[in-house]
């Protein structure tokens, strides 16, 4: 059995066993509270001066659409992921673990998607998507990212919602409907994690420093797109605050930037133990607040 059935088979047993079914584990009906979307100090305006001119009313508000905007860059996202695995073990046999596993965790990306769309629904009363621009560089990513380069994305991906999800799901002033949903999205994400980590390694394999530096500059190309569209212009204005004022001091936001490095640290560590943090990709880290 190759590497990577090896690991496949290990992941398929523990998703026989901690698999969780957000239909039947979440009560839809149940009333939801006024509590926070996502721990305050996560907001992009905490900090700042204008989170000290909010009321905790709009604070709290503020959150909650901050989340469900980073759910629909979660949903995003993991649609994407989809198509690049599915593309991926298009020519593998069904019956290696590999496939199994790769079909297995596409259906766990199908019911989290569910899962964000439901609660972000019940949190608030807008709808949020990233920006036309990026929506269009995600559509060529996933018709031709292979590889490394795709398996990495995906790392990146779900490595900044992690720290951050595990946060919010312990923080009793979170709303309890958020709180459950991360802690469902932590627990499975975490086999997904460990199998982007493997395929990256085994992808990297025996490849030149040419194709090193390409892999490294699309892939922190990527985690700019994603990082970026997390908190859309959007949540601004529905929440009624000023929008240039508010993406000023959210782009500025030097605690923000420090919870999100600190967040990326693991992943920063990763990409340089596999010869994918390289100068320019690590200029870009920086830029969007990773590294």
């Amino acid at each position: 059995m190759q590497d990577t059935d090896v690991t496949a088979q290990r992941l398929l047993t523990s998703a026989a066993r901690l698999s969780r079914d957000p239909e039947t584990e979440i009560d839809w009906d149940a009333p939801v509270g006024d509590g926070y979307g996502l721990s305050p100090e996560w907001s992009t305006l905490y900090a700042t001066e204008y989170w000290d001119e909010l009321t905790e009313a709009e604070q709290r508000e503020l959150t909650r659409h901050e989340s469900a905007s980073i759910a629909a860059t979660g949903i995003w996202f993991e649609l994407i992921l989809q198509q690049l695995i599915l593309r991926d073990v298009y020519a593998v046999s069904p019956a290696s673990p590999e496939f199994q596993w790769a079909l297995t965790e596409i259906a766990d990306e199908c019911r989290h998607s569910i899962m964000f769309a439901r609660a972000s629904g019940r949190l608030v009363d807008a709808e949020y998507r990233p920006r036309l621009p990026a929506r269009e560089l995600g559509r060529m990513f996933k018709a031709v990212a292979t590889g490394e380069s795709a398996y990495a994305a995906i790392l990146v991906a779900e490595e900044v919602l992690d720290v951050m999800q595990r946060d919010w799901m312990r923080d009793r002033r979170v709303e309890p409907l958020v709180r459950t949903v991360n802690h469902i999205h932590v627990v499975e994400e975490s086999r997904h994690m460990v199998f982007a980590r493997d395929e990256t390694r085994q992808r990297l394999a025996g490849a030149g420093r040419v194709r090193r530096w390409t892999s490294a500059l699309v892939i922190a190309l990527a985690a700019d797109m994603i990082v970026s569209s997390m908190v859309s212009r959007e949540v601004y204005a529905n929440v009624g605050l000023d929008v240039e004022r508010a993406v000023r001091a959210a782009r500025g936001n030097e605690h923000h930037r420090s919870l999100l490095r600190s967040s990326c640290a693991n992943l920063m560590d990763f990409l340089g133990e596999v010869g994918l943090l390289t100068a320019p990709a690590a200029r870009i880290y920086r830029r969007t607040g990773m590294l």
